[in-house]
């Protein structure tokens, strides 16, 4: 006997949930959070630069998982890499994370918010579905690579290619300007 569509939805939900609290479970018990910190983040990349820009590409993904803002990935690779190098490294990094989060929770969870039977919902998603790319480049002008923002288009149905030109497209704008903005702090500050 088949489920109703609203029990499938909330099982997945439900899993969705259970595996992200795995995660950050994981992440918890084993100190891996320790090693989202700025000195870090920097002392990884400074280490060997193949396997720390490797190691900084996974650990901005985990962080995106758990729901850690991006800005400390930048900072740590402006201060360990400079500018240029630490800008692009974490764009790189930021697309990848991205990109991760969106195949976890979208294979998890699915599209549960076409779901929703609320006409602003469905106006939302109507907009989304009319101009994917160009949404998904604005959200990421405004919003980077927060971690909310990347499990709602997710969630939203929105397919993998419109996700990704969107995010490749919308971040290095915000990207370069914080650069600059961690860039100017950190020679204030004689950090770098």
């Amino acid at each position: 006997m088949a489920l109703p569509l609203a029990m499938t939805r909330y099982r997945r939900l439900i899993l969705l949930a259970v595996v992200l609290v795995t995660v950050l479970l994981l992440v918890e018990l084993t100190g891996l959070r320790e090693q989202f910190s700025l000195p870090a983040l920097r002392a990884l990349l400074e280490a060997n630069l193949v396997v720390g820009v490797l190691l900084f590409v996974l650990a901005f993904s985990i962080g995106n998982l758990i729901q850690l803002p991006g800005w400390p990935f930048l900072a740590a690779s402006i201060l360990a890499l400079g500018t240029a190098t630490g800008g692009l490294v974490t764009y790189v990094a930021a697309c990848v994370s991205c990109l991760v989060t969106f195949q976890v929770v979208q294979g998890v969870g699915g599209s549960a918010l076409r779901d929703i039977d609320r006409p602003l919902a469905r106006k939302i998603l109507a907009r989304l579905d009319r101009h994917p790319v160009r949404s998904v480049v604005l959200l990421r002008l405004l919003f980077q690579t927060m971690p909310a923002l990347n499990y709602t288009l997710a969630l939203s149905g929105v397919r993998r290619r419109d996700y990704l030109l969107g995010s490749l497209l919308g971040l290095p704008l915000p990207l370069l300007v914080y650069c600059f903005f961690f860039d100017r702090i950190a020679r204030v500050l004689q950090l770098a």
